[in-house]
């Protein structure tokens, strides 16, 4: 392997261990607001409880973003250097914009939303709650902006080699970024979901019964349940605008190689890109141009389609991308299924009258929460994949390529300093999920909490938020 092989790897890791913590901390900010509005609204102490527990999750969450973001920028100057040279003009404002916007914000509010509740006013501490929640969502926009205009370069002219802006509402409302955002926004609800009713359900299983659990089980599981069916929506709008805007990304996704109509969708093949055909295909006839198209005998692009008269290829690695893609679909159904057939109990009648709620979940299925914890780690790691890889050959879509940005260095000084992230982070990985459930059951053994609190008051914060828990 080489030293664009490595660079590539190299940042492909760091990127895939930040990108896990973001997409908890975008939603969970949100939920925390909501859990804390109910509160103030009933008075319930439960919603206090659900508040305290997830606070912690959101904290331990922020900061292993916040570090691994830092380490991820660096690599921008120590083994992409071409990337800023050619498109720093535009780059380097969206940073920027990020860090005024979202990460001041973020920083001068988290020790209120942390450790503030029994030191500042109620209202204070529910707007820095959502002051936070909405530098997470910021911080979202700006990164998902530049990535998206890497996607779908616009508002920009090259000089000498060297992009300069021309149209910033171009470069920033760029063709796919309003869908890559809403994609991204509900990924991570749906990894925030998935977490709540994992954690909740251990939790459960463990034998705490407490009103905080009850409401955060169905709270979870019902938040995926809704959430899913419109991922599902704005996924197929997301696909056919990157049919639009870059056809061999989705020709990879698909396995086509060659255009024409009445395209299958293959639910298994195994891609040969030496033969440049797949072998052992699976598949339901026309449903890829169906999908695409709206028609059977829609025309689908192929991969044979992006190789040049000289034999040099300009489409995805074609084995990486159909996978990865597989991969997120799978686990978006397995989201759908676990989650409506969770819902759907819950709603049934008890005999003695009203709805089971959680009690109506049998222990396979809990189980199954528990299992799919992080599956919106895996959803979102696959999609990741899918849309970063399908990019390539280019760096910057159309402007700059791959092999054109890497540093010019020694690559088995590149693989020494990958060896040594993939050894931190699955160590920091391990740390990470092994202190949630740990936290999980603590809080499993139980505390005792007050039962009602008179909204708005701030008593039951001052209880139950107290510094250094």
């Amino acid at each position: 392997m080489d030293t664009l092989i490595l660079s590539r790897i190299q940042f492909g890791a760091n990127i895939s261990f930040h990108i896990l913590f973001p997409t908890i901390t975008i939603a969970l900010g949100w939920v925390l607001l909501f859990f804390k509005l109910r509160f103030r609204w009933t008075g319930d102490a439960k919603w206090m409880q659900a508040y305290r527990f997830w606070v912690k999750v959101f904290a331990l969450s922020f900061a292993m973003g916040v570090v691994s973001g830092i380490t991820m920028s660096f690599q921008f100057g120590t083994n992409w250097p071409g990337f800023m040279e050619t498109v720093g003009n535009i780059a380097g404002p969206l940073l920027a914009y990020e860090v005024m916007t979202a990460f001041f914000l973020e920083a001068v509010f988290l020790g209120i939303m942390l450790f503030g509740a029994s030191r500042v006013p109620d209202w204070l501490h529910t707007t820095a709650t959502f002051l936070v929640a909405f530098g997470t969502t910021m911080s979202a926009f700006w990164i998902l902006v530049l990535n998206s205009w890497m996607h779908t370069p616009a508002g920009f002219e090259m000089r000498d080699g060297v992009a300069f802006a021309t149209d910033w509402w171009a470069i920033i409302f760029n063709p796919s970024m309003p869908y890559r955002l809403v994609h991204m926004l509900i990924a991570s609800g749906l990894t925030c979901a998935f977490l709540i009713a994992g954690l909740s359900a251990f939790r459960w299983l463990w034998g705490d019964r407490s009103e905080g659990v009850r409401a955060t089980l169905a709270f979870g599981a019902s938040l995926g349940a809704v959430l899913i069916p419109v991922q599902i929506l704005v996924g197929d709008m997301h696909g056919l605008n990157t049919l639009e805007h870059q056809p061999q990304k989705v020709a990879a996704m698909e396995g086509n190689w060659e255009t024409g109509p009445n395209v299958p969708l293959l639910l298994f093949a195994i891609p040969d890109e030496d033969a440049r055909e797949n072998r052992f295909e699976i598949g339901i006839p026309n449903g890829a141009s169906l999908i695409l198209k709206h028609k059977a005998d829609g025309v689908v692009p192929g991969l044979n389609d992006f190789v040049t008269e000289d034999g040099e290829v300009l489409h995805p690695p074609v084995s990486k991308v159909f996978y990865s893609f597989r991969v997120m679909i799978g686990t978006g159904v397995a989201m759908l299924f676990l989650s409506w057939a969770a819902v759907a109990l819950m709603l049934r009648r008890h005999p003695e009258g009203g709805r089971r709620g959680v009690e109506g979940l049998p222990k396979p299925v809990l189980w199954a929460f528990v299992a799919m914890a992080f599956s919106g780690w895996l959803a979102t790691l696959a999609g990741w994949y899918t849309t970063e890889i399908g990019r390539q050959p280019w760096l910057v879509e159309g402007v700059l390529m791959t092999r054109d940005a890497v540093a010019d260095v020694p690559a088995p000084l590149v693989l020494g300093t990958l060896i040594t992230y993939l050894v931190v982070y699955a160590a920091l990985i391990l740390a990470y999920v092994s202190v949630l459930f740990y936290l999980a059951r603590k809080a499993a053994k139980g505390e005792s909490l007050p039962e009602r609190a008179t909204p708005g008051s701030g008593a039951a914060e001052v209880q139950l938020l107290q510094p250094g828990e």
